[in-house]
């Protein structure tokens, strides 16, 4: 028999508070308590401070993370506030738990396709949604240290479990403690939100901080919002065996993407059982006994769908409540967040703000590009600027979305005249090969010039490939150079190398020609 000392029941009751306001804690297995030692350390004890702090760092996501251990790696004196969890969205909500997800279910839908290349496996692919789980966290809790209280405080950064408010145009209280600062950085980032749908709080409903704490598999599954986050999941559980409904308000799933490239996730998602409903609105939700009752409204016409469970992928909030800005001369919009201006500072011109709490662009590596950006303003008087960040991202659905740059429209915008240039992945010999060639390159250029505006690719290794062309238009390189650059065959990458000799060819004049 086993007992339990004072200390250990202690240690457990304050566990188990936290549980009540971190739901992504839950289950609290031997991974989560691993994950909540690193991240939030029950037993840890706040620092005391001693005189004004170089940098004070508000919020421990990535763009905090990045400034703290960036200015004290440079020297300075920083301080590190964190309410939550270390590690903020990406580590326990966001990057690391859906990856972990979204490898499974392509592992799943994989070994469904293996006839198609000539190897044959008996029986049924059955999935264990618990082990799946079970997985993601042990791999999440494996990945903690790097973003750790213990890591921070080791390099040199005071770390502070709590609330932060200001109080002042150069302090911040956490708790009862006064924290004096030359410059601070608000990185507090953001949340999920639900849609004002009636009914909906009543039946319950799941966001990025709850669906990885599930331990079942919802057998019907409403995903209202067919963003990045919606498609990726919708795909995913489709994949896990669960019946998915996709519900986008819209005409298009991913509606900010190249058309083209939507339609060809959109098949991919049919493709996997996702049964997708564009042009819908969901009116209503009640509970009937266990059943969560979706009511739409598309096309002036009105049907119910019944799930067990409705993920909510539709927009998000950032986290700005509780810090009373307005003591420090913080402006700030509710829905968009806190103003800043190009090289990232706010309306007190020695508090600066960087992540998803005051940018358009919700992803951690453009929290990171940001945050080194407040490092050069707020330490060294640099100048550097937000709008000179060349920007990519990916949606990691099967096959993956990645975009660079601008969107057509974006160029005309600006007065910019453009020509396009588009390669077909079932012109690649490696795609071919691969059995991968629903997907495409497609690059915006200036028209008469090599240099690159933009870039879609779809493939199912577009987020690992479109970094070429982010590091030609960093370097100012255009078309020109990536037609010398030489690519190893077969590869799916050449169809970068393919795209720029298709602009070369465009110079050729008849005289050339002939």
């Amino acid at each position: 028999m086993t007992t339990t000392n004072p200390r250990q029941a202690e240690q457990r009751a304050v566990d188990q508070e936290l549980l009540q306001t971190i739901p992504e804690l839950a289950p609290f297995d031997e991974h989560n308590e691993s994950l909540l030692s690193h991240t939030h350390p029950p037993d840890w004890v706040n620092p005391t401070p001693s005189g004004r702090y170089n940098l004070v760092v508000i919020g421990a996501g990535t763009a905090g993370l990045v400034s703290a251990a960036g200015a004290a790696g440079l020297g300075a004196k920083v301080a590190l506030v964190e309410r939550r969890l270390m590690g903020g969205d990406c580590l326990n909500t966001g990057c690391v738990p859906s990856k972990a997800l979204i490898r499974c279910a392509k592992a799943a839908a994989d070994a469904r396709r293996t006839s198609q290349y000539g190897v044959k496996v008996s029986g049924d692919v059955t999935v264990d949604f618990p082990a799946i789980m079970e997985r993601m966290r042990k791999l999440r809790a494996k990945i903690s240290p790097h973003d750790s209280a213990a890591r921070f405080r080791d390099l040199g950064v005071d770390v502070f479990i709590g609330d932060a408010a200001f109080n002042g145009a150069h302090r911040v209280k956490v708790g009862e403690t006064a924290l004096e600062f030359s410059r601070a950085v608000i990185a507090t980032g953001g949340h999920a939100v639900a849609p004002p749908i009636p009914g909906l709080e009543e039946a319950g409903y799941l966001t990025n901080e709850t669906v990885f704490s599930l331990t079942e598999l919802p057998s019907r599954l409403a995903v209202i919002g067919a963003g990045p986050i919606g498609c990726e999941m919708a795909q995913t559980f489709a994949r896990f065996d669960s019946e998915v409904t996709l519900i986008e308000a819209t005409r298009h799933i991913l509606p900010r993407e190249d058309p083209e490239a939507a339609d060809i996730v959109d098949r991919a998602l049919r493709e996997d059982g996702v049964h997708i409903v564009c042009g819908g609105k969901a009116a209503q939700v009640r509970s009937e006994g266990d059943e969560k009752v979706v009511e739409l409204e598309c096309d002036g016409k009105k049907h119910e769908i019944r799930v067990d469970a409705i993920l909510i992928s539709a927009g998000r909030k950032p986290n700005i409540d509780g810090l009373n800005l307005e003591a420090a001369g913080v402006q700030a919009d509710p829905k968009k967040g806190i103003t800043v201006n190009d090289y990232l500072q706010t309306t007190n011109a020695h508090i600066y703000a960087a992540g998803d709490v005051a940018s358009k662009y919700q992803f951690t590596h453009a929290a990171d590009a940001m945050a080194r950006i407040v490092l050069q303003n707020a330490l060294f008087f640099g100048r550097a600027r937000a709008s000179k960040l060349i920007m990519p991202w990916c949606t990691y659905t099967d096959p993956e979305i990645a975009h660079v740059g601008m969107y057509e429209e974006d160029a005309k915008a600006r007065g910019i005249e453009t020509a396009q240039i588009t390669i077909q992945l079932a012109d690649n010999d490696r795609a071919i090969l691969d059995g991968e060639t629903d997907g495409f390159l497609r690059i915006l250029h200036k028209k008469g010039s090599d240099t690159i505006l933009g870039a879609t690719l779809v493939s199912r290794h577009a987020g690992e490939t479109i970094s070429e062309i982010t590091a030609a238009m960093s370097a100012g390189a255009g078309l020109s150079t990536l037609a010398k650059t030489i690519h190893p065959y077969p590869t799916q990458a050449e169809v970068i190398k393919r795209a720029a000799d298709g602009f070369n060819r465009t110079k050729l004049t008849p005289f050339v020609k002939k």
